[in-house]
């Protein structure tokens, strides 16, 4: 079947990373691009805008992506694995978030020869005002609460191509000290605790990726009590029940360009980047598969 390339990751990269903050002729011009490669690899697109208010009272306007596939779309049960395509202002926003927004492009290109006969559907969507407050990923998770259709999982892809092979590179908050390596070269699946079957399928996809280290962790009370888990748009999803993960290098934790002009495509590890895509494309395949009587959704 059809994987990851490195090559692709590159160009993708290449096209996106230069800052693209909300309102921008940049922010525009990207989302071009965006869709016209989703629509050559044969996923339809819609653009959905809508209104917003950020933590200091802005009235703001939001535009995402939402991609699936034309077959798709009697489908009873779905899968949404989402990047968020805005940055800062004063960053290029290579690994925040042209990582995951290039691996979504990437699972993309793949998913049509990795496409289950049967099982629930794949809904890619890049958001938008995740910089503001994570509005983009409540905006979404809001329409998903008055749809009919069944979402069994939701998907951040957060900052997935930093990696340092040298000990001592990566930080811990404190709960987490002793329990975590203290290298920063793993990949981190972060759930709630209505994702357990969710992390253990991405655990299971990312660890059949040879040489790529994959750390867990389960968090109660929607993260609320370490709030650095909540930093990407799977929280509103936790907020309103629905299982959902984001996959991480853990961000300003190992990262020392996040939100700086300095966090360029030169600073990522573009064979980390592939296994951990391909990881991702392996894990999404096992969950749509998975039947859907042991992916409890009920939202409590």
């Amino acid at each position: 079947m059809t994987d990851i390339e490195a090559d692709r990751l590159q160009r993708h990269l290449t096209a996106i990373v230069r800052p693209r903050p909300n309102g921008s002729a940049e922010l525009e011009s990207l989302r071009t691009y965006v869709t016209d490669q989703l629509q050559q690899f044969g996923w339809h697109v819609r653009r959905h805008e809508f209104e917003a208010v950020n933590g200091i009272g802005d009235r703001l306007t939001g535009i995402q992506l939402i991609a699936t596939l034309p077959s798709s779309s009697h489908a009873k049960s779905w899968l949404c694995v989402a990047a968020h395509l805005d940055s800062r202002f004063e960053t290029p926003g290579a690994d925040d978030n042209a990582s995951g927004v290039v691996g979504l492009l990437e699972i993309a290109r793949c998913w049509p020869d990795w496409r289950p006969a049967h099982g629930a559907e794949v809904e890619l969507v890049v958001t938008d005002l995740e910089e503001e407050g994570m509005l983009g990923g409540t905006e979404h998770a809001r329409m998903w609460l008055s749809r009919p259709e069944r979402l069994i999982g939701m998907v951040a892809l957060e900052m997935i191509g930093y990696c340092d092979q040298r000990p001592h590179t990566q930080m811990l908050p404190k709960p987490l000290v002793g329990k975590y390596p203290t290298t920063g070269n793993f990949i981190a699946v972060i759930g709630n605790q209505n994702s357990t079957a969710l992390i253990e399928l991405f655990r299971d996809g990312l660890n059949e990726i040879a040489s790529l280290p994959t750390e867990t962790l389960q968090v109660p009370e929607n993260g609320n009590f370490l709030q650095a888990t909540r930093l990407s748009d799977h929280s509103p999803f936790w907020d309103a029940g629905f299982p959902a993960v984001m996959i991480t290098d853990t961000s300003f934790l190992r990262n020392p360009h996040y939100h700086r002009g300095s966090d360029t495509i030169e600073t990522l590890d573009i064979n980390f980047l592939r296994q951990v895509t391909a990881g991702c494309l392996r894990a999404i395949h096992h969950v749509v598969r998975t039947p859907t009587s042991e992916l409890p959704t009920d939202r409590t």
